[in-house]
């Protein structure tokens, strides 16, 4: 029997310190709820994570320049319909100042509500999205992904109110029948650009809803990944934890039995 050296009170000790820091990380997991509570426990896992991470708050940035695009879309859109109101009604008294039975005096009333019309367009042509210009004919670069390369843009065509066949349309009176028929056609022509400049807004914000879904689609399987490696199964951990604690109180248990071991040592010298 040995005095000195209480080989099983040292290893129960060893087994002890084990138990214990496992205990002290399965308790650090289920209070932070990170499998990763120190670099050492998974180097290659948390290098990934931050990966991860970064990838993902890059495309919660390209979901906002998305949204912010589609808002000004919206916008570009909600102007024009206002647009094609104005020029409706401008072809409607374009008409009506053709009617035989009216005097230039009559059609005097008529091109002066043609006008103010025409006012109120040459108006919105000035008209901008938190100082952007939404008219002046720009194409706009719409960063699409999180990569921000030449090949995650989308070219945003732009529209153009100040062209002429705006411009002259909104320009032109209706006093008499000879400036009627001629402001009649120039209406007609804007109509048909106004038509082509909403089916190319309208083609934008079909395009760009798209891309802002794919973009939640991505978001979100990245941080299922991310989750994966990162946070922690409550469930595993706490039978984890259940175990280390037995194994504590046990080795606890053991140890001080293993202590009073050399004890006996003294019964053979009595």
């Amino acid at each position: 029997m040995i005095i000195n050296t209480n080989l099983s009170a040292q290893k129960s000790a060893l087994l002890l310190s084990e138990s214990s820091r496992n205990l002290a990380k399965s308790l650090a997991r289920l209070s932070s709820g990170s499998k990763i509570t120190s670099p050492e426990e998974d180097a290659a896992g948390l290098a990934v994570s931050i990966n991860f991470e970064a990838q993902i708050n890059r495309i919660g940035a390209a979901t906002n320049n998305v949204g912010n695009a589609i808002s000004y879309s919206q916008t570009q859109d909600g102007f024009l319909s206002k647009v094609g109101k104005a020029l409706d009604r401008m072809s409607e008294l374009a008409v009506l100042a053709l009617d035989v039975t009216k005097t230039d005096n009559d059609r005097g009333l008529y091109s002066q509500e043609f006008s103010t019309l025409g006012g109120y367009i040459n108006s919105i042509s000035t008209k901008d999205f938190n100082g952007v210009s939404l008219f002046d004919g720009t194409t706009r670069n719409v960063t699409t992904d999180g990569e921000g390369t030449s090949n995650s843009t989308f070219n945003m065509g732009g529209v153009n109110l100040t062209t002429s066949v705006y411009s002259t349309a909104a320009g032109d009176a209706i006093s008499t029948t000879t400036a009627a028929t001629q402001s009649l056609s120039d209406v007609k022509s804007a109509i048909n650009q106004l038509a082509s400049d909403r089916g190319t807004v309208a083609a934008s914000m079909a395009r760009l809803v798209h891309t802002n879904d794919q973009l939640s689609v991505l978001k979100t399987n990245l941080a299922a990944a991310n989750s994966r490696i990162l946070d922690t199964d409550v469930a595993e951990e706490s039978t984890m934890f259940a175990r280390y604690n037995i194994l504590v109180q046990s080795g606890t248990a053991m140890l001080a039995q293993a202590n009073t071991q050399p004890q006996s040592a003294l019964k053979l010298l009595g």
